[in-house]
This record gives structure tokens, C-alpha cells and sequence, in this order.
């Protein structure tokens, strides 16, 4: 398991009941979890006192309660300087998967050797899916230029701020708002390519035109496609999977059948966790897999 560990301003403080309860900053949320199904004592008081609650429905759905907490907060991820803004919306997200920040650390890595070893030579990254910015802002802050794809324009935009408040303005990053197969498709046809691909799709979504993305269905298509946009001295390939029919022995398999043939290299595949102050444990948190050519 690959476990983000490096943060100071999050930290899961304890699990129970179907639920977490997170310290974002100086704020306390307590949010569903469905990998959460045990049942343990709720010693920490915050449990009682949060400062957001998001209370799901028994018919689908549910909605936030709030107690103190304000519109819009910022926190920090020190280790590689980057800032997110959080405001509780939809669904109960906050705009960011703090869990993610594992895979950041490693790509970043890749992307600061490549840069080392051939400094006159780009490395260029296609970030599909790329919701809020986090591996967005961890690549262009190792020294990459981004391509940021992402169906929707109110996360694009989000981004932006991101970007922003990360230092990372000027940064060598192109927005889109774009359909992520379409814009695949269209990147093949014009013959760019790129070092590195990055792909967070969900479960289910919809494109700007109403297309329909169902990730049982489509998501093999796309590494298929997406595969072929890597130049002659690709560095990565990375999947991110929030769907539990996703495994880790799945993303091998599809990466393995078709980024090895094609491009040489390794796969890796693992799940991903954040670390539970009250029992020293790891909250399961989905799972990535990882192609690099080393």
C-alpha cells in the first residue's frame, strides 16, 4: 500500500460507524466513508462538535450541516509547496483527495530526475479527469509542462486557483475544458505526444456535451488511446481507481497488456491509504496503478 503520509495541515482522526472524522487545517469535518464498516468507540469529542457534518440520505444523496465553518478555507501541502483551496460541496467533497498526494510524491520524483538527466528536453504531461489541480500543480511545480483536461468548467476554474495560490500562475499549464476520450482522440490526429499521462476517471460522469463515461466500459479503450500519445522516451503512465471493481490486479493487468508491449518498462499497481491518528492504522482509499519506463 502506498500511504500519504508527508501531510501536516490533514490528517484522519478517527473512523467509525460508516464515517470519518478529518482535521482540514483548523477545521474538523465528518464525512461517510464506505470502506468505514466497523464500529468502534467515538472517544474524540470533535466527533460531537465538528464543524461540518454531511449527513447522507437514505434515498440517495444527503446534504451538509455546518457549524462555524467558513464558505472557503486553504491548506497547505509543505512537502511540496503547494496550496488548495477547500469549500465543502456536492456530494461531500472539499475539492481535494488528500490521499493523492502519495502518488504527487512519486511522479514528482520521476518528473525532477528527468529533468536533471536531460534539462534542454520538456517533459510533458497530460492530466485527464484533472478535477481540482492536484497533480496538476505537483507536476508543474517539478518542473513540467501540464496539459489540464477536465469535462467540467467549474473545476477547470478551480484549478486556476489553485495554480495560483500554489505560485504557479505562469507555470507552463494549458486549461481545457474538453471531453477526456474526445480530446485523446484529437491529440493523436494533430500528433502530439507526451512523456507522461495521468488519469483519474470516475465511476460515472458526463462530458460537456452530455457525453456519457461509465468506467467498466470505457476506461480500457482509453488507456488503449491514450497509450499511443507517448513520445519515443515516455516516463510515466498513472490510473487512479475510486471503483472497487477496479483492483490492483486489474490495473496491472490492463496496463501491463497494453503499455509493456508497446513502450517496454514496469507495472506496479497498490492501493492507496491515508494513515488514522486514533489507531495507527491505514484507511483504504482506492487504488492507482503505475507504469514507468524505468
Amino acid at each position: 500500500m502506498w500511504i500519504a503520509d508527508k501531510w501536516k495541515d490533514y490528517e484522519v482522526l478517527d473512523t467509525s460507524g460508516g464515517e470519518k472524522l478529518e482535521r482540514w487545517g483548523g477545521y474538523a469535518l465528518v464525512r461517510p466513508d464506505p470502506q468505514v464498516i466497523w464500529d468502534t468507540p467515538k472517544e474524540n469529542p470533535l466527533w460531537d462538535a465538528p464543524n461540518g457534518h454531511y449527513h447522507r440520505s437514505s434515498k440517495g444523496g444527503g446534504e451538509w450541516e455546518f457549524h462555524n465553518l467558513p464558505q472557503e478555507w486553504s491548506i497547505s501541502y509543505q512537502s511540496l509547496g503547494l496550496n488548495f483551496r477547500l469549500k465543502p460541496f456536492s456530494f461531500k467533497h472539499t475539492g481535494l483527495f488528500p490521499e493523492q498526494a502519495a502518488n504527487w510524491e512519486w511522479f514528482s520524483s520521476l518528473i525532477k530526475k528527468r529533468r536533471l538527466e536531460k534539462p534542454d528536453r520538456p517533459v510533458r504531461v497530460l492530466n485527464l479527469f484533472a478535477y481540482t489541480g492536484g497533480a496538476t500543480l505537483a507536476a508543474a511545480k517539478a518542473g513540467a509542462n501540464v496539459v489540464h483536461v477536465d469535462a467540467s468548467k467549474g473545476m477547470v476554474g478551480w484549478a486556476k486557483e489553485n495554480a495560483q495560490g500554489s505560485g504557479l500562475a505562469d507555470a507552463p499549464i494549458r486549461y481545457l475544458v474538453d471531453d477526456c476520450v474526445k480530446f485523446v482522440e484529437r491529440e493523436l490526429h494533430r500528433g502530439n505526444r507526451y512523456e507522461a499521462v495521468i488519469m483519474d476517471p470516475p465511476s460515472y460522469g458526463r462530458g460537456p456535451k452530455g457525453e456519457i463515461w461509465k468506467i467498466e466500459d470505457s476506461v480500457f479503450s482509453l488507456i488503449q488511446l491514450a497509450s499511443q500519445l507517448l513520445s519515443e522516451e515516455p516516463l510515466f503512465f498513472l490510473i487512479n481507481s475510486y471503483t472497487t471493481g477496479l483492483q490492483p490486479a486489474v490495473l496491472t493487468y490492463m496496463m501491463s497488456t497494453v503499455l509493456c508491449p508497446r513502450h517496454g518498462g514496469s507495472v506496479e499497481a497498490g492501493e492507496i491509504g491515508l494513515p488514522v491518528t486514533s489507531s495507527g492504522l491505514i484507511l483504504p482509499c482506492g487504488a492507482s496503478g503505475r507504469w514507468s519506463k524505468a
